[in-house]
């Protein structure tokens, strides 16, 4: 089994909360680990339609017999157990009791809010990281190769075809989940939609264009984004804000949480003709965007992710807000280094000096290439050295 670097973080927490609520996208892991982190536990899987029944007839009943050490999959599919579940733990107060988990952002549930709040700890598990595959020695040594396969665990554990993996994930989301979470009338049209999507990866997030290409209206469109992202299968990365004299992008930018999926949805045979596809820059900025943020979650990091534009195109491919300063970030998918790729860290730097605007002064390249280079202003890192970045993320 591929070590998981969140578990650190789900052992600590277990220890000062009485819920663990283990979210993220469907595959990801989360059965798996909890099966291995809570084997001593009681385990029911919701999705599992005699366990459904018997909950949902009587959840009360459920909880009363099943007080101690429990483990709950796919939780959301019987929201009312939550109030149960509270009520059990107030009463009880032991730690690292109830582990609950679901492939909808749990966050998002006025009900789950209401019964565990300050009850519960949230966690998301994204599918794999690099870091992860390279501890397993499963790392492909062509990022081409690596943004194709994509990053969930049954690919690597199964050794399965990405493309015959990610068709069988396509309908089973579309034909199944979407029809749990929502009352999507007319699923081509939504297909359509998750297609068009893909081929705006790394863009500006346009409603009205997105709208007139589908067919549908602005308010569908806003709501099926927000459908993807309670599912985990798509980040909008939020314009940066500071008061710095000029006229900034408002539009969140777009992203796949993982880049196998979009590859499938933009029809990617396979990684050479990824190589040669228009959209190779979008998704090799979508790799290294989501490389990052999946480190932030693996290890409780605070940090936020942001981009900068202004309305004369000056921009920052990234930027990682500590609180405290900013990291700007420039993703490039290019093998050679072109002084070209310095701009956005350098009207970055200009920016921050002029504003007197907290900020790291150090910014950082990130390309296809295999050389690095380090200087006073900015390091030059191959993808898979992500490292020497992720290590000075506070």
């Amino acid at each position: 089994m591929i070590k998981r670097h969140i578990a650190a973080q789900i052992n600590r927490l277990k220890k000062g909360f009485p819920v663990l609520a283990l979210t993220g996208p469907r595959q990801s892991g989360k059965t798996t680990l909890l099966k291995e982190m809570f084997a001593g536990y009681e385990y029911f899987n919701l999705e599992n339609p005699e366990i459904l029944s018997l909950v949902e007839n009587d959840p009360a009943g459920f909880i009363n017999f099943h007080q101690k050490k429990i483990v709950i999959d796919e939780v959301q599919r019987v929201p009312q157990l939550l109030s149960y579940i509270q009520a059990v733990v107030d009463e009880q107060k032991l730690m690292g009791n109830f582990i609950i988990s679901g492939s909808e952002n749990l966050l998002l549930s006025e009900k789950v809010n209401q019964s565990l709040a300050g009850r519960a700890a949230y966690i998301l598990l994204y599918p794999l990281s690099n870091q992860e595959l390279a501890g397993a020695n499963l790392l492909k040594s062509n990022v081409y190769q690596q943004i194709f396969t994509g990053s969930y665990p049954a690919i690597y554990d199964r050794k399965i075809d990405p493309i015959d993996y990610y068709n069988q994930y396509i309908a089973t989301y579309v034909e199944r989940d979407i029809k749990q979470i929502s009352s999507i009338s007319n699923l081509s049209l939504f297909r359509k939609f998750l297609a068009l999507l893909a081929g705006r990866i790394g863009q500006l997030v346009n409603l009205s264009s997105l709208a007139n290409d589908v067919g549908v209206s602005v308010p569908t469109i806003e709501n099926w984004l927000s459908i993807l992202e309670a599912s985990f299968l798509v980040v909008r990365l939020q314009p940066y804000y500071q008061n710095f004299g000029k006229r900034h992008i408002k539009s969140p930018k777009l992203y796949f949480t993982d880049t196998g999926l979009a590859c499938r949805l933009l029809r990617i045979s396979s990684f050479q003709e990824l190589q040669k596809h228009y959209l190779i820059g979008g998704l090799f900025e979508n790799f290294i965007v989501m490389e990052i943020q999946k480190y932030i979650a693996n290890h409780a990091n605070s940090s936020q992710l942001y981009f900068f534009r202004d309305s004369n195109g000056n921009e920052v491919d990234l930027l990682i807000d500590s609180g405290i300063n900013q990291i700007p970030v420039e993703i490039k998918a290019a093998g050679t280094f072109s002084s070209d790729f310095l701009k956005g860290i350098q009207y970055w730097r200009k920016l921050v000096n002029a504003s007197g605007v907290d900020g790291d002064q150090h910014g950082y390249v990130i390309y296809s290439g295999k050389q690095d280079y380090r200087s006073e202003e900015y390091s030059l890192l191959p993808w898979n050295e992500l490292n020497s970045l992720l290590e000075n993320i506070n």
